[in-house]
């Protein structure tokens, strides 16, 4: 059986990836940080045996190693890092910049996904894929920085990008890839109400993105609807 650990699976495009992966017929580990209270995802997991919740807050690197021992013997053939935050709040801008919150945003966004590979690259070993799939956004490339603003997301999309981009080089020996997606502007809590596509069409599109992936595309930054983007 093929299986896809999610990381913040309760909610927007983390819940829909469990949806999708769970009707394909996958085993999909979703974690959040409260999974009793994630009605969503229970009413999912209810729907699908295929799934299985597990608690995990990736701010708690302590959570991520439990988590992984408890899995020691279970093949992922994708992990997807799709849990973060956006951390910049009205007000706090440049002058009043909340540096608490921007060690917060950089430890979830930038440094929680090399954590949970490290974390799991046992088990990815073990899988079929071997692929590790980081969500993060236009907002981390520099070249298409044209308006300024959101300082601390900004910046830990663009660390998360580089660190991933230098994992599919070092991971490469071991024939595993990193794939960095940017999931277009969608209508969730994180996006807003005004996004151009909905969380079906954004992860139906990053499915099919990953379901073409081969190695040769690893360290690749590229859109739900696969066209490439500037760093």
């Amino acid at each position: 059986m093929t299986t896809v650990l999610i990381t913040g699976a309760n909610r927007g495009l983390g819940l829909e990836f469990t949806r999708q992966y769970a009707a394909a017929g996958w085993d999909v580990i979703a974690a959040c940080r409260q999974p009793d209270q994630a009605n969503d995802l229970i009413e999912l997991a209810n729907r699908y045996p295929c799934i299985r919740l597990a608690t995990l807050n990736v701010a708690e690197f302590d959570q991520i190693d439990t988590l992984a021992n408890k899995l020691s013997d279970t093949p992922i053939d994708i992990l997807i890092n799709n849990a973060g935050v956006y951390g910049d709040e009205r007000g706090h801008g440049f002058g009043h910049l909340d540096y608490d919150a921007w060690t917060n945003t950089l430890k979830i966004n930038s440094q929680a996904p090399i954590k949970l590979a490290e974390a799991f690259l046992a088990n990815i070993k073990l899988g079929n894929k071997k692929l590790i799939v980081t969500i993060s956004s236009l907002m981390g490339s520099m070249a298409d920085n044209t308006s300024g603003g959101s300082i601390l997301y900004r910046s830990s999309k663009a660390a998360v990008n580089a660190a991933m981009k230098s994992l599919a080089i070092d991971l490469s020996d071991l024939a595993i890839g990193s794939l960095i997606l940017h999931p277009g502007w969608v209508r969730t809590d994180m996006g807003g109400p005004n996004g151009l596509i909905d969380v079906e069409q954004s992860v139906s599109g990053m499915r099919e993105v990953i379901a073409g992936f081969s190695l040769v595309q690893s360290g690749a930054f590229i859109k739900y609807d696969g066209s490439p983007l500037p760093w």
